[in-house]
């Protein structure tokens, strides 16, 4: 599958590859490690696991390639075009390794357990290659690796949450960071490979989180970004607990550190999302009002074939009682282009489900085979691809038009915005969102990352609002 087209983008949405690391000097004694990440917030998240592990080894890491011992690559099977570009970059890093003979090149997470023949023995691409729940064994698959063995374990477990690791927080703005609560998906849904690659659903102990959150807000960190590849079935129990943890909990206890640290959460399945969470979201206020609420296709025959486990019509009652729960709340989505039998019809049903719902966010695709998923077994990609390029313009152009009006209709309001810090494009800027996910810049002047400023929006483009600080929050 293609990159998707998606507006407004974030930090906590699918990125393509980036260099992870705290320094890019050498420190002499020591052998240093390299990660560059692709795909989806929690790959992100599992790279700082790994850094932890690395580091607790006696590595150091670097985000200079040419520094590093060890090169690992964090890899994403969701989507075609990340494994092209995967594979492009390990062919890269073959070329490095012709002039460093001592150096070790990796493979961690998604695309481990189904192109691990490929890669070490086809393609001989790599020196290891790990899966997202083996991380723990890294020690002992670099000493393999050194000796010249190759190393690999995809296990998947039903268990590991790496509850007991505390992440480096690596590329960090010292502001936000991510907290995963909980790891792979039961959810079968035909197109999608994560279930295959990722392993079934388990939460990690409320405790253990807890701990994390808290631990990020007395180190400075402002807000939190609740991971999981459904939050929304989190579940925590133990015999010290009267009852189970929901996700509703969950959000409210973190809600309780401190009105100063900012929730956010990703991603929800629609079939999972309840009003316990929504009026917690609704009683308080540093709960962000901001919800990604993938639909996939407007078409009822279409949500069938792709096993989502629910109809056009409940997912629009959904997002209904969302509006009338917490009014204003930004909401996002997935839609695939041309899923295999997708007709004309099936098609308008997207692009008007699109336009009832006006979405604040999308991400949107054309479909492609992944290889082990329902789909590729059970369907025919039918669909030409000029049809699916054409039908994803079609859903880019109508997202347009509705991400403009949504930017139009914040002009002259006044928002709380939490100071991420400086602008990319320009250095007397300062940036930071709002509530909804919408990124706010505005001038610098003696203003600092990580405070709270109130921001009235003077203007806007398609992707981002443009306003001036009006008073300074929580003094």
């Amino acid at each position: 599958m293609e990159s998707p087209f998606v507006l407004n983008k974030t930090h906590d949405e699918t990125r393509q590859g980036e260099a992870y690391g705290i320094n890019s000097t050498i420190v002499p004694g020591k052998k240093h490690f390299y990660i560059e990440s692709y795909g989806c917030a929690m790959n992100f998240a599992d790279s700082e696991v790994v850094a932890s592990i690395l580091q607790n080894e006696g590595y150091a890491p670097t985000t200079q390639l040419e520094n590093a011992d060890v090169i690992f690559i964090n890899t994403c099977s969701v989507r075609e075009k990340a494994e092209q570009t995967v594979r492009a970059r390990l062919r890269e890093f073959r070329k490095l390794k012709q002039n460093r003979k001592d150096m070790l090149v990796g493979v961690l997470g998604c695309m481990a357990e189904r192109l691990k023949s490929a890669f070490l023995e086809e393609e001989k691409l790599v020196d290891m290659v790990v899966g997202p729940d083996a991380y723990r064994s890294l020690p002992t698959l670099l000493a393999e690796a050194h000796s010249g063995q190759k190393s690999v374990n995809v296990l998947l477990s039903r268990e590991e949450t790496y509850a007991d690791i505390s992440p480096v927080r690596l590329n960090s703005n010292g502001v936000t960071a991510f907290v995963s609560i909980m790891r792979g998906c039961n959810n079968m849904c035909s197109f999608c490979v994560v279930p295959f690659t990722r392993g079934r659903e388990r939460s990690r102990a409320v405790d253990s989180i807890m701990e994390e959150c808290i631990d990020l807000f007395s180190r400075g960190y402002r807000e939190v970004t609740l991971l999981g590849q459904n939050v929304d079935s989190y579940h925590w129990t133990s015999p010290e607990l009267a009852a189970p943890v929901t996700f509703a909990n969950l959000l409210e206890r973190i809600a309780e550190i401190s009105p100063l640290l900012r929730i956010r959460f990703s991603t929800s399945h629609p079939k999972d999302i309840t009003d316990e969470v929504l009026f917690t979201m609704k009683k308080y206020d540093n709960i962000c009002k901001y919800i990604h609420l993938p639909v996939q296709s407007g078409s009822n025959r279409i949500l069938q074939l792709m096993n989502r486990t629910y109809s056009r019509e409940w997912y629009l009652a959904k997002v209904n009682r969302i509006r009338e729960v917490l009014p204003g709340c930004g909401l996002s989505t997935d839609m695939i282009a041309g899923f295999c039998t997708e007709s004309e019809e099936d098609h308008q049903d997207s692009l008007s489900l699109m336009d009832y719902c006006n979405y604040d966010l999308a991400y949107l695709y054309f479909y492609s085979v992944r290889p082990g998923t329902l789909a590729a077994r059970r369907f025919e990609d039918d669909v030409p691809l000029e049809t699916k390029k054409r039908r994803l313009q079609e859903l880019v152009d109508l997202y347009r038009i509705h991400s403009l009006k949504s930017m139009q209709a914040d002009v002259g309001k006044t928002f709380v915005v939490l100071i991420e810090g400086t602008s990319k494009k320009n250095e007397t800027e300062l940036f930071g969102r709002n509530d909804q996910n919408k990124v706010i810049v505005f001038s610098k002047d003696n203003y600092k990352k990580g405070q709270y400023v109130k921001v009235k929006v003077d203007s806007c483009t398609a992707g981002t609002l443009i306003g001036h600080v009006t008073a300074t929050m929580f003094e």
